[in-house]
């Protein structure tokens, strides 16, 4: 009876070990799904805070860029906004140009500034760097003459805008002038020395041509 009841006894307890094996492994199984589900949303939290973190990175960076930029376009308009010169025609001595048969350029040699380099004393041209206001004056000496008058005339791009002119027979004289033109990049100012006309300078300096950049538009 013992042996019998002791066999009884023994299948439903191997029974219950194999289930609560099963069970083990089953509960083992799940942890450590668990477990790699529970890594995996860590990583992805990571990972989505680093794609954050980069995606700051590059606004900063575009950010900063368009600083840059914007600071770069400043300058280069300050840069720009510098625009003066001053002329006078003979680079020395003591003499006069003219009179030619015909309308001639006129080339102011010598400088007395010319800040941003828009005049060109080689040929007398001013070209304007930036679209804007500008001013310009200009004075010429004469010494009087009878059949030879004194005059210059401001062109613009070919355009005749203003004169000045003086004529006496004898005895010094001088004429000026002065117009605010608003130019475009490229623009060409310059003078004109008048057809049959003198023009006298000398280390005083009578003969000048100015001008400057009031504001861009």
């Amino acid at each position: 009876i013992m042996c019998g009841l002791r066999i009884h006894l023994i299948k439903p307890l191997a029974w219950c070990l194999q289930i609560c094996h099963a069970i083990f492994n089953y509960l083992f199984i799940y942890l450590a799904q668990a477990a790699k589900v529970r890594e995996l949303e860590l990583q992805k939290t990571e990972l989505d805070k680093l794609k954050e973190q980069y995606q700051e990175l590059i606004s900063i960076k575009a950010k900063t860029n368009t600083t840059e930029n914007q600071v770069e376009a400043l300058k280069r308009e300050r840069e720009v906004k510098q625009v003066a010169f001053s002329a006078s025609l003979l680079a020395a001595g003591s003499g006069t140009v003219g009179p030619f048969n015909t309308h001639t350029p006129l080339v102011f040699r010598r400088v007395v500034s010319n800040i941003g380099n828009a005049y060109n004393p080689h040929t007398g041209f001013f070209i304007a760097p930036v679209r804007g206001a500008y001013h310009f004056e200009f004075y010429i000496g004469a010494h009087g003459h009878a059949a030879h008058p004194t005059g210059a005339v401001l062109i613009k791009n070919g355009e005749h805008i203003f004169i000045a002119y003086e004529h006496q027979n004898s005895h010094y004289g001088s004429s000026a002038n002065g117009v605010t033109l608003l130019l475009e990049v490229g623009d060409v100012v310059f003078l004109r020395q008048w057809v049959n006309s003198r023009i006298f300078d000398n280390e005083n300096h009578h003969s000048t041509f100015s001008g400057h950049l009031l504001f861009t538009m």
